[in-house]
């Protein structure tokens, strides 16, 4: 991902043609939008799943924190 946004940045710095641009963005945001589920997945399975097991307001913080989070990336 790290790459990719370098690369961004790059052909904006080389004035790189703007539809040349914009198909590397949409490139990328896609990568994004993939990768997204798979580290809310993870999220949940790891820190959502042991706070729960832990109880207690910190349970409660999480759960809210990830139905937040999921709201966010359901909007975008």
């Amino acid at each position: 991902m790290i790459s990719a946004l370098s690369q961004l940045v790059d052909l904006v710095e080389e004035d790189t043609y703007c539809i040349d641009v914009l198909t590397q963005v949409s490139a990328t945001t896609k990568a994004l939008q993939s990768f997204a589920p798979t580290m809310m997945d993870d999220h949940l399975q790891s820190c959502v799943a042991d706070a729960i097991a832990q109880g207690g307001d910190q349970a409660q913080n999480k759960i809210t924190e990830a139905s937040q989070a999921i709201a966010r990336m359901v909007r975008s």
